[in-house]
């Protein structure tokens, strides 16, 4: 019997000490994984933010530096903007052009507005009051232009902002930095309206000697915080920088409301701090299940089981090692998935500087000292549209390409009515396909809008061809306007010229001419189909969005 019960009490101690080890071990790789799940996936959503907040302060950047002219005391200053500031999909809820008067630019401004339509054109205070224009020494910012129009919003043209309490402290932060500011959380459209954040970017003079003006943007704020459903790991508020005992959080319908910080005493696994509108903004994360909890039960299982059935200690190895691999696979997909991100923001910050140095090119070619304003405008409008296009098919196919024919059903190529398409409809590359979206744009911009010395409008042929197989295979572009001639042809600008010329060919690297014929004008591009189609491009984008395998 003695020997029975010190052989039994061995196999218990064993057991008790396998049972306390697994279970050790057991919580501290589980407790691990769930704060590294937690934290990445906080991060990542942080990052999500800070891209959003980035996007639409950029769109107020671009939005003021077009803003090129003497004349601002305009109650239509917005109108050449429309198509842009919609392309770029920000959601924003109200943007304003809001230009800074002087005493005695009072009755060119009101005549401006009773010309825009708007009811009310007396310039007054935010509260409705007129403004004595005797009793200004200093310009005060008016609202001159809205967009959208409604009747919720036709009553702010004419409103001065500097006296607004929140506003008005936006205005002067801006004008002093010359850069774009944000405004406190505030109620948009009203009392009652939704919990938002204004953002003011200041236009500058030609020699941006002084501040002009502002064009604004108001975004709602449960767009900007990405506030997640029931089955996120967390739930994300925004401190107000108002009140630091005051969060902003939004519901399951996106309505941003305030409520005490710290409830129930506890405070937030992590905080995060972004940057809007030169202002530093600080995002609270609660955990919605404690990491730790979910370890404790699985750990206290495992001991219950070890000290209950000691006859399994082999089992309970068999446990282990099983969590292990477990834990082991989880852990190798997540390292997976992180270079993943990791090459396909590596990617993405490559194809956005490319796109963004076209940008530049276009807007210094295009704004060029000396170009007519109006002109220029429209041709920048056209050509910023043109490239939207291009990325917008692009994201469609996940960067695998675009089919030719596409690039001429799009809307942002000029008279595509008149474009007769004659062609195979290949897949091109996405360089490809943002060399020939511009190409075809500057082509069709330049073809004579007017009637020809024959009296009917040219005629467009756009026919392609690829001529042989495998890797001499040729890729010939054809563009051909009928019923014009050189007399009556609108001339290439400097930038349509150099793109026709030398960019657009050197990107797919063939070789092109244009001349005139004696009834049409004539543009020939010839190129390998290696660099029109680029399967090593479209190889690469394929293995970055293509899923995870568990192995």
């Amino acid at each position: 019997m003695v020997r029975l019960g010190f052989i039994i009490a061995l196999v218990a101690i064993v057991g008790m000490l396998l049972s306390g080890f697994a279970a050790y071990r057991i919580y501290d790789q589980e407790s691990a994984i769930e704060r590294i799940a937690l934290g990445r996936a906080i991060d990542v959503h942080a990052s999500q933010v800070q891209d959003r907040l980035t996007e639409r302060e950029l769109l107020g950047r671009v939005a003021s530096g077009l803003f090129r002219t003497p004349a601002v005391i305009k109650a239509d200053m917005l109108k050449p903007l429309r198509s842009s500031i919609y392309a770029f999909k920000t959601d924003f809820q109200l943007a304003s052009w809001v230009v800074r008067l002087k005493a005695d630019e009072f009755s060119a401004a009101q005549a401006e507005l009773a010309k825009a339509g708007f009811a009310d054109t007396t310039i007054r205070h935010s509260d409705g009051a007129a403004i004595d224009p005797a009793t200004l020494r200093e310009p005060v910012d008016v609202v001159m232009d809205i967009e959208p129009r409604n009747a919720e919003t036709v009553a702010l043209p004419g409103r001065s902002l500097d006296d607004h309490p929140v506003l008005g402290q936006m205005f002067a932060r801006s004008l002093a930095a010359g850069k774009p500011e944000a405004s406190d959380p505030m109620h948009l459209n009203g009392p009652d309206g939704p919990i938002g954040v204004v953002l003011a970017a200041p236009v500058m003079t030609d020699d941006s000697s002084a501040v002009i003006g502002f064009i604004t943007f108001s975004y709602d704020l449960s767009a900007l915080m990405l506030t997640n459903d029931d089955m996120s790991l967390f739930s994300v508020v925004l401190k107000d920088p108002r009140q630091a005992d005051v969060e902003l959080i939004a519901d399951d319908r996106g309505k941003v409301t305030e409520r005490p910080a710290r409830p129930g005493g506890e405070g937030p696994t992590i905080v995060r701090t972004v940057t809007f509108g030169a202002r530093d903004w600080s995002l609270a994360y609660y955990a919605r299940v404690n990491p730790f909890v979910r370890a404790q039960q699985v750990a206290a299982i495992v001991a219950a089981v070890g000290l209950a059935l000691t006859i399994i200690v082999c089992g309970l190895f068999g446990y282990v090692s099983n969590s292990n691999l477990r834990l082991r696979r989880e852990i190798e997909i997540r390292i997976g998935f992180e270079r993943r991100l990791t090459a396909v923001i590596d990617e993405l910050n490559h194809r956005v500087k490319n796109i963004l140095a076209v940008i530049q090119s276009i807007v210094t070619r295009t704004l060029r000292s000396g170009s007519d304003m109006d002109v220029a405008r429209e041709l920048l409008i056209g050509r910023i549209h043109a490239m939207s296009n291009v990325v917008s098919l692009l994201s469609e196919s996940q960067w695998q390409g675009v089919l030719l024919k596409g690039l001429f059903a799009a809307r942002a190529i000029p008279h595509s009515d008149r474009i007769a398409v004659n062609g195979p409809d290949i897949a091109v590359s996405a360089r490809a396909a943002q060399s020939l979206s511009l190409l075809f744009f500057e082509l069709a911009s330049h073809s004579d809008e007017g009637l020809s010395l024959v009296g009917k409008h040219p005629h467009i042929v756009a026919s392609w061809e690829v001529i042989g197989k495998g890797a001499d295979s040729i890729f010939n572009f054809r563009w051909e306007e009928f019923n014009t001639s050189e007399a009556t042809r609108r001339a290439e600008s400097e930038f349509g010229v150099i793109l026709l010329d030398r960019v657009a060919p050197e990107a797919l690297g063939g070789t092109a001419k244009r001349y005139f014929t004696d009834v049409s004008y004539v543009y020939e591009l010839t190129a390998p189909m290696d660099t029109v189609v680029d399967m090593n491009e479209r190889d690469r984008t394929g293995q970055i969005s293509a899923p995870l395998r568990n192995r």
